[in-house]
């Protein structure tokens, strides 16, 4: 049975009977966002004043009155999601929408394609190379086409695409209003692993060992030698764990976006997203966006097999050697991710 089938059947226990989701968000002048208690969003709630592009209908307009029967079937996976993160966002509020006002800072990862109308916020270790591989193609006008063909360092300079927070106030209004915002999500603990093992079990990452690895060892790790606290390039997971978990790290400064959980990245609780795509379904969700773009013709989200990737076999090894304590308290860092994005508590978890 399909992944995505799958979860329709498990969200639709446990979706409530009223739709709850926002009509839009946008930014006030202090870039205080919308509360995401809105009234029901009915089929279509942009009514006509989406402009649409060049003669097309735009990408909102595509989801929300889809004329296709497969987009239509499609939206609904993508609605129940939606609901997923509104009844977080509101069962939860105290926590998810504890900062009521956002900076342009937090504006930094929403990668804007002004041509098709989408706004892309990436969460790293979630496919986000190859997104921002296809969101250079996308607003390039010509100046790429294969999106395989942009080599990973080029993709992630940050000039070569325009953040949300590069706009002005009236500017991000208007886009956050009238163009289709989506993100990825991954398992919270998979993506944490992921994180742990490209960042600190890499010889090549030495500004992570060395900006990271030699904090983390020099707080978590006793009797260290003057070798590893002067490389930092020998981090245990488990201290690793310690660090996250440790409250001066979390009063010290924010997580590194590669850790930083995905409500903190990319705030949901406070901008309306229209799409969630999962990494477990990735090429369909992702193909899915390109679809609603109408570029689906002539581009496609790039597919290969990584043998290196990390699985839920790999993350259940790394967390047989963390205790019960550790793991209940970095459930708790991570605990909104789970619970918005519809991941169920690992069975492997020993939760106190």
């Amino acid at each position: 049975m399909k992944p995505a089938l799958l979860e329709v059947m498990r969200m639709s226990r446990i979706c409530r009977m009223v739709l709850a989701t926002c009509l839009g968000s946008f930014i006030l002048v202090i870039f205080y966002f919308q509360s995401m208690l809105h009234p029901v969003m009915r089929r279509n709630p942009f009514g006509v004043d989406i402009c649409c592009r060049k003669g097309s209908r735009s990408p909102l307009q595509e989801l929300y009155n889809p004329i296709q029967l497969e987009l239509s079937n499609t939206a609904v996976l993508h609605q129940m999601r939606r609901d997923q993160v509104s009844d977080t966002c509101r069962a939860n509020s105290a926590t998810s929408r504890k900062r009521r006002v956002l900076t342009p800072s937090d504006l930094k990862h929403l990668v804007v394609d002004e041509d098709h109308e989408l706004i892309y916020c990436y969460v790293p270790k979630v496919a986000c190379t190859n997104w921002k591989r296809l969101m250079m193609v996308l607003a390039g006008r010509g100046k790429y086409s294969d999106p395989m063909e942009i080599p990973a360092s080029e993709a992630h300079v940050s000039a070569n695409l325009k953040t949300l927070n590069q706009y002005s106030i009236p500017e991000i209004n208007h886009r956050l209003k009238s163009y289709l915002k989506f993100l990825f999500v991954r398992e919270p603990f998979e993506r944490l692993v992921s994180a742990y093992r490209n960042k600190f079990t890499q010889k090549y990452n030495t500004s992570f060992h060395k900006r990271y690895g030699t904090k983390i060892i020099r707080r978590q790790r006793k009797n260290a030698t003057q070798e590893a606290l002067r490389r930092g390039d020998d981090v245990k997971f488990e201290e690793f764990v310690a660090y996250l978990i440790d409250p001066h790290t979390q009063r010290e400064e924010p997580f590194n976006e590669h850790w930083q959980t995905v409500y903190s990245l990319c705030h949901p609780c406070h901008i309306h997203y229209d799409l969630v795509g999962k990494y477990e379904t990735l090429e369909e969700d992702a193909n899915f966006v390109l679809q609603l773009a109408g570029v689906s013709s002539h581009l496609k989200f790039p597919t290969y097999a990584k043998s290196t990737r990390t699985t839920d076999e790999m993350t259940t090894e790394f967390f047989q050697n963390i205790s019960s304590e550790h793991q209940t308290q970095l459930y708790e860092v991570y605990k909104l991710d789970f619970l918005m994005f519809n991941y169920s508590v690992p069975s492997y978890l020993k939760l106190e």
